[in-house]
């Protein structure tokens, strides 16, 4: 696949039936309103009616992915920040680009996705995930979204000592965002990595 071919889409069916989908020659996709041939979908804008070849009455529109449509299509691995709660949190933040941003924890990347496009392509997000397979999934997903520039996925325990290290004693974060259920656990870490005037975020379970 050349690199002005698309691999990340969004078929939208109907306001309830959004899938995400991942282009590949010679794949298709199989969906009660038709079997979507992915040869047919690569070379289309976004916004275009990609037709069933059984039946060219039965169609989905091939979307771009946006924070809110993966939000919607994600693979649950954990509880998620909705949209909704996403963007309330990325305006209280003042977000923008440039920003370095600490989060924790991954999860299934919901919220980092918002984060990204608040920041890029001059700022970064760093991820925290204490569990390994949740760490290894969306690094996968980040790559395969073409963030892998924009966002480090690394997995600690936000409770532990030491974190919260970004890899360089020069690096700091203006923003650290803590999914925990006991964030003030976390507080020795977050002052360890925050930029003075720096802003915090928790958001408990």
């Amino acid at each position: 696949m050349s690199t002005s071919e698309k691999k990340h889409v969004i078929f939208f069916a109907t306001p309830n039936d959004v899938l995400s989908v991942y282009l590949e020659r010679g794949g298709v996709t199989h969906h009660k309103f038709g079997d979507f041939h992915h040869d047919d979908a690569i070379d289309l804008p976004f916004g275009s009616k990609l037709r069933s070849r059984k039946d060219s009455t039965k169609f989905v529109y091939m979307l771009k992915p946006t924070p809110e449509l993966w939000t919607r299509t994600l693979p649950h691995r954990t509880q998620i920040v909705w949209s909704r709660d996403a963007s309330t949190i990325t305006y209280k933040l003042n977000l923008k680009r440039g920003d370095i941003v600490v989060e924790s924890g991954t999860g299934s990347g919901s919220l980092t996705h918002h984060f990204v496009r608040c920041v890029a392509p001059t700022g970064h997000v760093h991820t925290f995930d204490f569990n390994e397979d949740r760490v290894q999934r969306a690094r996968k997903e980040f790559q395969m979204h073409g963030f892998s520039d924009f966002v480090t996925v690394r997995r600690a325990d936000a409770c532990a000592t030491g974190a919260f290290n970004l890899g360089s004693k020069d690096l700091k974060a203006d923003v650290v965002f803590l999914d925990l259920p006991n964030p003030w656990l976390a507080i020795d870490n977050d002052t360890a990595v925050l930029n003075t005037g720096g802003r915090v975020c928790t958001f408990s379970p």
